[in-house]
């Protein structure tokens, strides 16, 4: 499991990043995304896949978790 940082930009879309590989990237697209459940798989625009265990949203970015990593492709 990875320490993680979500955080939106100025075009309002989720950015990824990871400190550990100083790895920066747009999240395509997130399994849940209600004010009652966020987070599930998040898929990067690299190709990347990651778990974030699923949990209401939270009340501001950025936000710090712990993800997992489902594939290799980076």
């Amino acid at each position: 499991m990875a320490n993680i940082m979500i955080r939106k930009d100025a075009a309002g879309s989720y950015v990824f990043y990871l400190p550990k590989r100083d790895l920066e990237d747009t999240i395509t697209s997130m399994e849940f995304d209600t004010p009652e459940k966020w987070g599930g798989e998040i898929k990067l625009n690299n190709g990347g896949s990651y778990y974030i265990e699923p949990q209401s949203a939270p009340a501001r970015l950025p936000i710090s978790l712990r993800a997992k990593r489902l594939d290799a492709a980076e």
